[in-house]
Order: structure tokens, then sequence, then C-alpha cells
């Protein structure tokens, strides 16, 4: 069996339940994880799953590092020798899209590495893969720097949401999976050719045995109930206040619909949850809208099989697991259109697409499928099928497999090509570079 380490920043929190599927489907794969994290969570964004506390009781925690662990990271400094220290310190202190700060919270991070070094080596891993490109992918070039062990990383959003310096974190890795296509141009277009590794098109996916109904899907009517269930964090990146209006809106045209809206409370914008407050109170949604906050695994797909449609309306999403949930839970979605959006979704046939920051759109959209039993029930079954065929946790997985036992990375030839339907993913990664 092949071992790894697999380091998730600030792990358990409340959306790393795909990180999970995706470490099960490589123990399927005959690969097991040394878990490792920067740090915990912050309390309102820990993790309400059923795995979360066997899964923190199983992680090792790199920051801050502890006064008994230094002498461990000195002696791997010392083993690694001068050059490689050097090495590690001068990526740091010549690149200059760090500022002055910057360079020292970097630099820092090297007795980190050092001590994770060992780590990694008493627990035979020679490979490790970070869910990161912020800060905590240095942690893999320094180790690679130090020791004989590769690192790969997994690219989840736009670059500039994981900070400076992107070249140097990817140049030394041995490949990077990315989750959508629009996210390999923006990287082929930021990132210098000779700088870039191996890039593999795997979207991270749902665990279709577990996302899966125990009751046929029922359409909505137009004499309600209709309920309505939305996830994502409450942050204005998700759109939350344009789900209400539209609630609002057809509400007052005499139509019982209702919303559910499960997401941890984001601590760093407690103004926008204040905000949901004073819109649901202001409207008169009390007993209409319910915003659950975090909540489990389980939770979310109970509230996914009592609902008759899921809306997500983020300014833009990334790719979206919480759509890849509901659609793999056999309903309609409709959900705000983004480049990465769009390789999941085709328009009218698994899904519906609307235009962020267009409340009336979801109103025109939700009232559509309110008058058409015949297109809920065939939106419901396409986007069953497009996860089952290319959204799954087990193509993630076997991307990272393929990249470890490659001994050069990926080459020009793609080892595993796919072909695409409707703009999906198939049941296989893509090589793009």
């Amino acid at each position: 069996m092949i071992r790894i380490g697999y380091l998730i920043p600030e792990f358990p929190g409340q959306t790393h339940a795909f990180f999970m599927r995706e470490k099960n489907e490589l123990h399927k794969r005959g690969v097991s994880t040394l878990l490792l994290s920067t740090r915990p969570p912050a309390t309102s964004a820990r993790a309400r799953h059923d795995w979360a506390e066997p899964a923190a009781a199983d992680t090792t925690y790199l920051t801050p590092i502890r006064m008994s662990q230094l002498p461990t990271a000195v002696g791997q400094l010392l083993k690694s020798g001068p050059v490689a220290v050097w090495s590690c310190l001068r990526a740091v202190v010549n690149n200059h899209e760090l500022t002055p700060k910057q360079r020292l919270q970097v630099a820092a991070l090297i007795p980190v590495a050092a001590w994770m070094v060992t780590r990694l080596k008493r627990e035979g891993c020679r490979h490790l893969h970070i869910h990161s490109c912020a800060n905590s992918a240095w942690l893999g070039v320094f180790t690679t720097l130090l020791s004989d062990i590769t690192y790969s990383l997994t690219l989840h959003g736009p670059l500039h949401d994981y900070g400076p310096a992107q070249p140097a974190k990817w140049q030394h890795a041995k490949f990077v999976i990315v989750i959508t296509k629009d996210l390999i141009r923006e990287a082929r277009e930021k990132i210098p050719h000779a700088l870039l590794p191996p890039l593999i098109l795997a979207p991270m996916g749902v665990n279709t045995s577990a996302f899966q109904r125990t009751s046929p899907y029922a359409a909505p009517t137009s004499q309600g109930p209709v309920r309505i269930v939305s996830c994502g964090r409450i942050n204005p990146c998700k759109g939350h206040d344009d789900l209400i209006r539209a609630i609002a809106v057809l509400r007052a045209e005499g139509l019982d619909v209702r919303l559910t809206i499960c997401g941890s409370i984001d601590s760093k914008r407690k103004d926008y949850e204040q905000l949901l407050d004073r819109l649901i109170e202001e409207s008169e949604l009390q007993p209409y809208v319910q915003i659950l906050g975090s909540v489990s695994e389980e939770r979310v797909r109970d509230e996914l099989q009592q609902a008759h449609v899921f809306c997500l309306a983020s300014h833009k999403e990334p790719l979206g697991v919480a759509t890849m949930e509901a659609m793999s839970m056999q309903m309609p979605v409709i959900v705000t259109s983004s480049p990465g959006v769009c390789e999941l979704i085709t328009h009218d046939h698994d899904g519906l697409l609307v235009t962020a920051r267009r409340p009336e759109e979801f109103v025109t959209a939700i009232r559509a499928l309110l008058s058409d039993a015949d297109q809920c029930q065939r939106l419901a079954v396409n986007a069953r099928l497009t996860i089952e065929q290319g959204f799954h946790s087990g193509v993630s997985a076997e991307a990272i497999l393929d990249g470890i036992r490659s001994d050069a990375g990926f080459n020009e030839t793609t080892r595993a090509k796919s072909s695409e339907t409707n703009g999906c993913y198939s049941k296989t990664s893509e090589q793009l570079v």
C-alpha cells in the first residue's frame, strides 16, 4: 500500500466533507493517508459531520511548532545540509511578490516543514498532497527542498484567493490538480510556462452512494408548500440575500414558497449574518426562511431529500460541491452561472442557470418549475446522471494516484484521456499539460 501525507489547512472545517470522500476513495485504491493540518478551524467553522471528531483526533497539527519539536526540526535541517536550507531561505528572501512581513511569516514555516519531514519519513510517506495554494503550499516547497519527498497541490479557486508568489509555490510541485478548465486557463496565463508543473483536470466530487434518494422525487406544485434548500457559508459571496429577496417576491404573488439555508457562519462577516436577519424581518419571512448554520452531512442530505428545488445564488462559484450533492440527490437545481459552473451544468439539460445578483431571474426560474412537473423530473434525472458520469469522488482520487505513480510527472501524452459530453467531465481525469 502507498502511504502519503495529506495536508488540509484548518481541518476539519464544515466544507471539508469532499476531502474525506477523496481520502476514502484513495484508500479503496491502495493509498493510506497521514492526515496533517496547519491548525484546527475556528469554532464557527468547525465541522458538525459525524466523522469530524475522529478525524480531528487522527490529525497531526503543525502550527504553532512546539518547543519539544524544535530539536527534531533542527536535526532535520542539519541533516538536509546548508545548501538545502539556503535554498529554502533564498526562495523566500528573493521573492519580490512578498512583503517583508510576509517573508517573515513564510520563513517561519521552514522549521515546521523540517519537523514534518521527519514525521513523513517515520510514517513511510514519500509524497505530500496539499489541498491549498495559500501559505500551506510553502510547506510543500520546503519539504521538497529539504528532502526527497515530493509534493502536489489542488487548486480549488481563483489564484488571487490564495495570495502572492504562486509561481514559487508551484514550480517544485510534481503535479497540480485543478478543478475546472477555467482555472487551468488562469494558471497558464499567470504562471510562467517554465515554472508550470503538469496540470490535471479533476473536480472534487460526491459520494454518489451516500447522496442518493431513499424515496422517489416529487415535483412541486403551485398549491405548495414548495420547499427550497440552499447550502453555502453565510458570506456575501454566496448571495443568500438575493435568494431571500426572490422568496419575498414569490410569496407576495401568493405562492407558498419556503427556504432553508445550510451553511456555517463566517466569523469574519458577522455583519452579513445581521443583514440577512434584518432582510428576513423586514420582508416578514420569519416563518418561511430558516438559516440552520453549520449542520452535519446527514442533515444536509435530509434537507435535500425533503426539498423540491435546490438554489445557489453565489456571485461566482468556482465549481460547487453543494450543487453536485443536490444533483446527486436527483432534484432540479437553479444556480448562478460562472465559467466553472458551466462545466458542471448544461442549461435546461441537468439544471437551470441564472445571472448572479439578479434575484428576479430566480423568481422566473422557480415559477417556471412550479408550472412544469415534466421539466422538474427531466432535470432531476439528468442531474443524477451527470454526477454519476463524471463528478463522483473517485475522479480526483484516481488523478492523485496517477500523478504519484508517475516517475517524472506527466508528459505531453494523456495517460488517462477522457471523453467529454455536455461540458462535463468523464469518469477519469484529463491531463491538460
